[in-house]
């Protein structure tokens, strides 16, 4: 009995000690990143109280997953306005579901932020830590150690940690995917060695999740299936099976989209990524793809205009030296899994070249990959230290000298960086934030706010926004992504009840002044990078202008309208095979002017009397060379096509009609005119193909079609 006795307590301890060692092999690695990224934290949130004057965030972007947090924590999946469905526009679930709890605890308004802020801080912290397992595995523990401050010293890391974004958590499961799938292929075998076994479930599960953290997040998933099909040894059967798994994670987000929207193709998609962007051809998306992807190597990677608050100049030649570094380290060491996963994260860096731009909200886009580059330097400051001793300066502790010179060159920069996310915080607040809470106090609460920014003003405003860029309201982000002609014309089909009413919109992002009213309210932010604009202006909407455009209004031609081509319109267009040869949404604009008033037209009919309405609103196209089309005609009628047209010089174009020459006509620089020309009933057919094309270098452009008959 007594020895019995005595053997339970003994258990416990057994137990405790064990307890101990696990979380000592859990936490170990955290305990100088997490007290750096509190300390560096708490230096961040203080700089934004002084400048912003409460809990401030540097994007409206953020704000978005604010909105999508909370509408979950109501009860709304995924969508973003109460009593509206699900939306396409969360560039991250997973984000947005962290966020959820905090609000259900209490956490509303401003004071979400913080919420956002404690995540930040542990993502920063376990960024730099995986950084730190990969680098140690191939260059050391020395060069591991620089690393891990590389990443904690890297402003870009810290401005995007603490700018309630899903970057930071998106770049550590990036980076934790490609360290476990090759720990998973490559186990390593020293008894020293802190590091637990990576198992199947675990490299299958990162995978999974990554690309709910965000789209991007496909990649760790291709990484985690590779390991788990390639792996050479032990158990393929099973291997192949938890290859579907993160294959599977790949396919979550478009099936939600396909089974709750409609389409697997999400707005932010639409809007931002070429490949998907309606308003550029196969050829047009490849040559801005080419020019990104100049840019990127340029300026960006290389501490240019875009990042210079961020990185060196002349950063990237160390970044290109350590991937020949990375090869020789993987070679000598025989770990070619690391090798391939950390350049796969390093050379993933040119996905962003395949947005419409890269640019946005401090170069956001390029950051999570950067971790992979400080794995680079790491094992460029080993070779080099390992070459420095071939040569007899075994004394000199080269390694730890180029590593710290790396963290140090990029410390240099986090001052910068903290200033200008705490500049930019302020900035979001005095605009977004402010007209938020404006409309909170101001508007009726059947308000519906058309918005270009809407982040803050939808979380803070407290009523139904319109999206006009259509990430967060179903079916915009194509006529956005089209541009401004095409949203007028989408606008006319809208039912009333849809239309917004009212607007608080960057005026020169809307280009679209026929649809703004009275101005109510505007905030105006000078000292400031970030905002889309200076002032933000809340108008109310008008809608009197819609349909201005939709028939001729400088003549009046005879017969009775037999097909009507309204270019810009995007329905009309697909529904007579309008060629849009290369024209961008740069190119889709919104006419607002005077009609022409009593002009003679060559069919002879008196031109638009003064009892007109004194405006004239039509979507059209700029800068085109050609125009090619087909109009639904009686066959065998006589017609007369009715033109509305434009040009910056002079321009003669010849009209085609069945493949053959009908005639010509002139159009002089200046306002839109509107001009006839007749159509032979031996050309007219049920489907008529029209050409209108310029016979110079000049251009035209073109609003409207009507065929009469």
């Amino acid at each position: 009995m007594s020895t019995s006795g005595e053997a339970i307590p003994a258990r416990i301890l057994a137990a405790g000690r064990r307890g101990l060692a696990r979380a000592r092999e859990l936490l170990g690695p955290y305990m100088f990143a997490l007290p750096a990224s509190a300390a560096l934290g708490a230096l961040v949130i203080h700089r934004i109280l002084e400048r912003a004057g409460r809990a401030a965030l540097p994007l409206d972007d953020a704000f978005i997953h604010l909105q999508y947090a909370r509408r979950l924590a109501e009860g709304g999946f995924f969508s973003y306005v109460a009593g509206e469905g699900y939306t396409t526009g969360a560039t991250s679930l997973l984000w947005p579901m962290a966020l959820a709890p905090f609000h259900l605890l209490g956490l509303r308004g401003l004071s979400l932020i913080w919420a956002a802020w404690l995540l930040g801080t542990i993502a920063h912290a376990a960024l730099a830590v995986e950084v730190a397992r990969l680098a140690r595995r191939l260059a050391g523990r020395t060069a591991a150690a620089g690393a891990m401050v590389m990443s904690l010293c890297f402003g870009a890391f810290a401005w995007f940690a603490w700018s309630g974004m899903e970057t930071v958590p998106f770049a550590w499961i990036l980076m934790r995917t490609a360290r476990a799938s090759a720990a998973f292929c490559e186990p390593e075998r020293s008894d020293a060695s802190r590091l637990r076994p990576v198992h199947a479930a675990e490299v299958a599960t990162l995978g999974f999740l990554a690309p709910l953290v965000r789209p991007e997040g496909a990649i760790a998933s291709l990484i985690a299936a590779a390991a788990l099909l390639l792996r050479p040894t032990g158990g393929a059967r099973m291997r192949r099976l938890y290859a579907l798994i993160p294959l599977a994670g790949v396919l979550v987000v478009p099936a939600l989209h396909l089974a709750l929207a409609g389409h697997a193709t999400s707005a932010t998609a639409t809007v931002k990524w070429l490949p998907a962007n309606p308003a550029y051809d196969r050829g047009g998306a490849w040559s801005f793809m080419l020019a990104n992807a100049r840019l990127l190597w340029g300026s960006v990677l290389d501490g240019g205009e875009w990042t210079q608050i961020f990185l060196p100049e002349g950063w990237i030649w160390a970044t290109a030296l350590g991937a020949i570094a990375l090869v020789t380290r993987g070679a000598r060491a025989r770990l070619p899994f690391h090798v391939a996963f950390v350049l796969v994260v390093a050379l993933s860096v040119l996905v962003p070249c395949t947005y419409l731009s890269f640019l946005w909200n401090r170069v956001r886009y390029v950051w999570p990959f950067l971790g992979a580059h400080f794995v680079l330097l790491a094992c460029l400051a080993r070779e080099i230290g390992g070459l420095a001793r071939r040569f007899g300066a075994k004394s000199v502790p080269v390694s730890p000298i180029l590593v710290g010179l790396f963290a140090g060159a990029l410390a240099t920069r986090l001052p910068w960086s903290i200033a200008d996310l705490a500049t930019s915080a302020r900035a979001i607040d005095r605009q977004q934030v402010t007209l938020g809470l404006w409309v909170a106090e101001h508007l009726p609460a059947d308000a519906l706010v058309g918005v270009n920014d809407t982040g803050a003003i939808a979380y803070l405003g407290g009523r139904r926004t319109f999206d006009v860029v259509g990430l967060t309201t179903e079916g915009e982000s194509r006529y956005w992504a089209s541009g401004a002609g095409s949203r007028f014309e989408h606008y006319e089909s809208l039912p009333p009840a849809r239309r917004p009413t009212h607007f608080i919109v960057y005026p020169q992002w809307m280009a679209l002044p026929a649809v703004l009213g009275e101005e109510l309210e505007r905030a105006t932010v000078t000292d400031q990078s970030i905002l889309g604009g200076p002032t933000m202006i809340v108008y109310e909407a008008r809608w009197d202008l819609l349909g201005s455009g939709s028939l001729p209004r400088a003549i009046t031609p005879k017969g009775a309208l037999a097909d009507d081509i309204d270019v810009a319109d995007l329905e009309s267009e697909a529904a007579h095979g309008y060629a849009l040869e290369g024209g961008t949404e740069l190119d889709n604009v919104a006419l607002l002017a005077e009609p022409p008033r009593g002009e003679k037209n060559p069919a002879g009919a008196e031109g638009a009397g003064d009892d007109d309405p004194p405006s004239v609103a039509d979507g059209g196209r700029l800068r085109r060379a050609r125009d090619k089309f087909t109009a639904r005609l009686v066959p065998l009628r006589p017609a007369t096509l009715v033109m509305r047209l434009s040009a910056e010089a002079p321009v003669t174009l010849a009209v085609r009609a069945g493949g053959q020459d009908v005639g010509t006509v002139e159009v002089p620089a200046g306002a839109w005119i509107e001009r006839t020309i007749a159509i032979p009933a031996e050309r007219a057919d049920e489907r008529t193909e029209l050409e209108v094309s310029s016979r110079s270098a000049e251009r035209f452009n073109a609003f409207h079609y009507w065929v009469y008959q």
